[in-house]
C-alpha cells in the first residue's frame, strides 16, 4: 500500500495530514465510481428494462430468451460491487473532511492566539482586537462534497470577508461572483460561527455540482 493509500484508509498517525488536494482525489474517485454505476444500469436497461431483481427465467422456469443473460448477471454483479465501494469511498471521504476541520480549526485557535499577543505586544489592547466583526451575508446551504464543503464552511456561518469583498465594499451578491469569476487561487474568507471568527481557504474550482463554490449565500439583514 503506498503512502497515500495509507493516509486516505486512516490507517497510520499521518491520517491527519490529510490535505484537499487528497480530498479531490477521494471526491474524483467517487464521480469515476458513480459514471460506472450508471453505465451498468445502461446496460440493464438496454435489456428490455430490467433492473436488479426482475426475474431471469420464463414462467415455466426456462432462462429467458430475450434478454442477454450473461449481460444482465455481469452488469447486476458489477452494480453491487461498485455501489459497496462507493459506500466505503464515501465513508474516506468523510473521514478526511474531519480530520482537515479538526486540524484547520486548530491552527485557527493558534493563529488567533498568536494575533492577540502581537496585538498586545504593540499596545493596540484586547479591547480593539475583540471588537465585533461586522458581517455582511450569511451562507444558508452546503453541498456535500463542494469546494464549499471541503473548505470548512458550514450553514450559518456569517461572512466578514470573502477575498476583497468586506462590509465595506459589499453591495449585492454580483461582489462575490465576480471575485469567484475573477479568483486565480485559494481565496481568504473570514466568517463568524457561534460568536467566534474563523479564517478560512476556499479554492474555487469545477466540481459534481453547479457552480464553482457548491453553496448558497444570501445577503445578512440586520
Amino acid at each position: 500500500m503506498s503512502e497515500k493509500e495509507t493516509r486516505q484508509s486512516g490507517g497510520s498517525p499521518e491520517a491527519s495530514g490529510v490535505t484537499v488536494s487528497d480530498i479531490q482525489e477521494l471526491i474524483q474517485r467517487k464521480e469515476e465510481i458513480e459514471a460506472q454505476i450508471k453505465a451498468n444500469y445502461e446496460v440493464l436497461e438496454s435489456q428490455k428494462g430490467i433492473g436488479m431483481n426482475e426475474p431471469l427465467v420464463d414462467c415455466e422456469g426456462y432462462p429467458r430468451a430475450d434478454v442477454d443473460l450473461y449481460r444482465v448477471r455481469t452488469a447486476r454483479h458489477n452494480i453491487v460491487c461498485l455501489q459497496n465501494d462507493h459506500k466505503a469511498l464515501m465513508k474516506q471521504v468523510e473521514e478526511a473532511l474531519h480530520q482537515l476541520h479538526a486540524r484547520d480549526k486548530e491552527k485557527q485557535a493558534r493563529d488567533l492566539a498568536e494575533a492577540r499577543r502581537e496585538a498586545m505586544s504593540h499596545g493596540l489592547g484586547q479591547s480593539q482586537d475583540l471588537s465585533p466583526a461586522q458581517a455582511f451575508a450569511i451562507v444558508n446551504s452546503i453541498s456535500p462534497g463542494s469546494p464549499a464543503s471541503i473548505a470548512g464552511l458550514q450553514v450559518d456561518d456569517e461572512i466578514v470577508e470573502f477575498g476583497s469583498v468586506n462590509t465595506q465594499n459589499f453591495q449585492s451578491l454580483q461582489n462575490i461572483g465576480s471575485v469567484v469569476q475573477h479568483s486565480e487561487g485559494p481565496l481568504n474568507v473570514t466568517v463568524i460561527r457561534r460568536g467566534e471568527k474563523y479564517q478560512l481557504r476556499l479554492v474555487p474550482t469545477r466540481w459534481a455540482g453547479k457552480g464553482l463554490l457548491g453553496c448558497n449565500i444570501i445577503p445578512l439583514q440586520r
